[in-house]
C-alpha cells in the first residue's frame, strides 16, 4: 500500500508533511525493535495509516491525511487487522459528503477535543530572538539519553526509547535539548522535506517546567529551519478549550504560529479508550 494516484486528491501539505515524519520516523526505528513490537506503517496518497500498539499515542495509532473514501477504505482494512488503539483523523470541515458519508457508515464516533493544527512562516515576522534557556543539538552518541527522555515525558514504555533514539543524528531530522547549564531538561525534534517542516516532540522534565524550555526548543528548530531553506512550519495541539489550559498551544501562538484548521479523532465504536490516556506528540 504504497501508492499514488493523480486522480485522487492529496492532503493539504501541511498533513503532507506530518505524514512523511512518520512514515520516515517508521523507516528509522523498522528493525531495531524488538519483534514481539508490532510496528507498521504504510504510505498511501501523500497519507500514511500507522500502528505501534504499545505506543499511548494517537499519533502512532491512526490514518491520516486521506481525503477520498476509496483510499480511506483501504487504510481502515488494513487498521482493522492491527491491535490497540486505531484512529481516524480528518478535518472535517474541509471533508467532502463523500467522505463524511463514509465515516457515518463505518459507525465511527469522535473522540475528545481533537487536534489544532497550526502554520508559522519564516517571512511571517523576524524569528524570535534567542531565549534565555539555552539549548543545543543532540550528538548521536547521546540517542539513548534522548530517546530515554522522550518516552519518559510522553509516558511510552522504555522499551520503545530506541524508536526516538533513531531519528537522532538521521538525515531530515534535528533534535534539540534544552540545557539546566549543561544538563539535558527538555526535549524537541523537527523533521524537514524540502520547505516544510513538522515539530514535534516537545517534552519537559516536571522540575523545569514553566521555565521558557518550550519556547527556547521552538526558537531553537525555527532558527534551524530558516538556516536550512525552511519556509513553512507545521505542529499541532490538542483543540484548546476554556474548561483546560494548553500551555503548548499558548506558547506556540507567543511564537508567532497561527492555527490554520482543526481535526477530529474518530474511534470505532466498542473500541475502549479511556480519556486522558491518550496523548498527543505535542510541540
Amino acid at each position: 500500500m504504497d501508492s499514488y494516484s493523480s486522480d485522487h486528491p492529496c492532503p493539504k501539505l501541511e498533513d503532507a508533511i506530518e505524514a512523511k515524519a512518520f512514515i520516515d520516523l517508521y523507516k528509522a526505528a523498522r528493525g531495531r525493535l524488538a519483534d514481539e513490537v508490532r510496528f507498521d506503517c504504510v504510505s498511501l496518497n501523500g497519507g500514511c495509516t500507522i500502528s505501534l500498539p504499545s505506543a499511548p499515542a494517537i499519533g502512532l495509532n491512526r490514518i491520516l491525511g486521506l481525503t477520498n473514501s476509496v483510499d480511506l477504505d483501504e487504510a481502515y482494512k488494513w487498521m482493522r487487522q492491527r491491535v490497540g488503539k486505531r484512529f481516524l483523523q480528518v478535518n472535517t470541515d474541509a471533508a467532502s459528503d463523500e467522505v463524511r458519508r463514509w465515516i457515518q457508515s463505518k459507525g465511527l464516533i469522535t473522540y475528545g477535543p481533537g487536534w489544532a493544527k497550526l502554520r508559522r512562516t519564516t517571512d511571517a515576522a523576524s524569528l524570535p530572538s534567542p531565549a534565555a534557556v539555552k539549548t543545543r543539538k543532540v550528538r548521536p552518541d547521546e540517542a539513548q539519553v534522548f530517546g530515554a527522555m522522550m518516552c519518559a515525558g510522553f509516558g511510552f514504555p522504555e522499551s520503545l526509547t530506541v524508536l526516538w533514539a533513531a531519528i537522532a543524528g538521521r538525515d531530515g531530522w534535528s533534535c534539540f535539548y534544552a540545557l539546566d547549564r549543561d544538563t539535558p531538561v527538555g526535549t524537541g525534534a523537527m523533521f524537514a522535506s524540502g520547505s516544510f517542516a513538522w515539530l514535534g516532540g516537545g517534552t519537559t522534565v516536571p522540575s523545569f517546567r514553566n521555565r521558557g524550555a518550550q519556547k527556547a526548543l521552538i526558537q531553537a528548530r525555527l532558527q534551524e529551519g530558516a538556516d536550512r531553506g525552511v519556509s513553512t512550519f507545521v505542529v499541532e495541539t490538542e483543540v484548546p478549550s476554556a474548561e483546560k489550559t494548553n500551555i503548548s498551544n499558548a506558547n506556540l501562538a507567543k511564537m508567532g504560529f497561527v492555527h490554520i484548521y482543526n481535526r477530529s479523532n474518530f474511534v470505532c465504536k466498542g473500541l475502549a479508550v479511556k480519556r486522558g490516556q491518550v496523548p498527543t506528540l505535542a510541540v
